[in-house]
């Protein structure tokens, strides 16, 4: 019985001594964060600057649009608040640098391909749908749909949208968007597909921001999340004896994927219910299969859903 508890003691010391030695490489990876307040510029600048502004930042004035329009954002007084709210919120780059330098530490550390973004910042009519778009060497990110969810700019939309309208969201909206670049989509529209897919996304969030937690990175409350955690097996339970996991039918999504106020099971519980539900599984089902096979990341980001559900080796966890 000693050696037991002395070996199990041992790989205890051991599994906490390599997190300590990866946390510490992750921390070494330099990053030189170049941040571009491109909504203060805008904010600052007069009709007669607007010849400058283009020439030195083509990427936010397409040639399809009229200078006329650009004249009228400058002078419209609604827009001049919104610039006044978003420098209020974010007088400096301090929350930037903050959240996105340790995540693209995490990224480079699993990525060592990924290359550092250019990062510019705006405001987007509170596009709320497009709050943050990376590419290879840039990354934009809408200040205005980080302003809080109690923000009265943002009356009128809806609850479960508005509640993740706020800066701790910016490094898990800018996590998502470069997992989507490394992972590829599903190739057919099957719910447990769809499920996988979302669930490759959310492991990755998980590595790349240790810090942040489960709920934050499903956009959900703690309350929201705790409640997926209680229901889990009852969720699993439906999925399989419903049938759906191998279903193409269109209103899974919505159903079970899509961001939406509750899931709907068609239950009592359907109100209790947070939406996105399918993915919290396929996160589950990822996790599964990641500690039961040994693959890398990257032979995880091409692999079949149908491949990894069968070797996870899921069951629903029992609280």
């Amino acid at each position: 019985m000693k050696y037991i508890i002395f070996t199990v003691l041992a790989l205890l010391f051991l599994s906490c001594e390599s997190k300590l030695d990866v946390t510490e490489e992750i921390e070494r990876i330099p990053v030189d964060l170049n941040i571009v307040r491109f909504d203060k510029t805008f904010a600052a600048a007069s009709v007669e600057d607007l010849p400058t502004l283009k020439a030195q930042y083509p990427l936010f004035f397409p040639e399809q649009y009229a200078d006329s329009i650009w004249v009228q954002r400058m002078q419209d007084t609604l827009q001049q608040q919104l610039h006044m709210e978003v420098a209020q919120r974010f007088p400096d780059n301090s929350v930037l640098e903050d959240d996105l330098t340790p995540l693209f530490q995490h990224i480079k550390y699993y990525f060592p391909q990924f290359e550092i973004p250019k990062v510019y910042t705006t405001t987007s009519d509170v596009d709320y749908r497009n709050k943050v778009i990376a590419a290879d060497s840039l990354l934009v990110i809408a200040l205005d749909t980080y302003l809080g969810e109690a923000h009265p700019f943002y009356e009128g939309i809806q609850k479960y949208t508005v509640k993740n309208m706020k800066p701790s969201q910016i490094p898990v909206n800018v996590a998502e968007a470069y997992a989507q670049r490394y992972i590829a989509p599903p190739r057919d529209r099957s719910l447990l597909s769809l499920m996988v897919y979302y669930g490759k996304i959310l492991y990755l969030k998980d590595l790349w921001l240790p810090e942040v937690s489960n709920a934050e990175k499903l956009g959900y409350t703690e309350a929201e999340y705790q409640w997926v955690k209680d229901n889990e097996i009852d969720m699993w339970r439906y999925f399989v004896e419903n049938e759906l996991l191998y279903s193409t039918d269109p209103k899974l999504p919505p159903r079970f994927i899509n961001p939406a106020p509750f899931s709907k099971f068609y239950l009592e519980i359907d109100n209790e219910s947070p939406g996105m539900t399918g993915r919290y599984l396929g996160w589950q089902i990822v996790a599964s299969y990641m500690e039961n096979n040994p693959a890398s990341l990257q032979q995880l980001s091409i692999l079949e859903a149908e491949e990894i559900f069968k070797k996870s080796k899921y069951k629903p966890k029992k609280n």
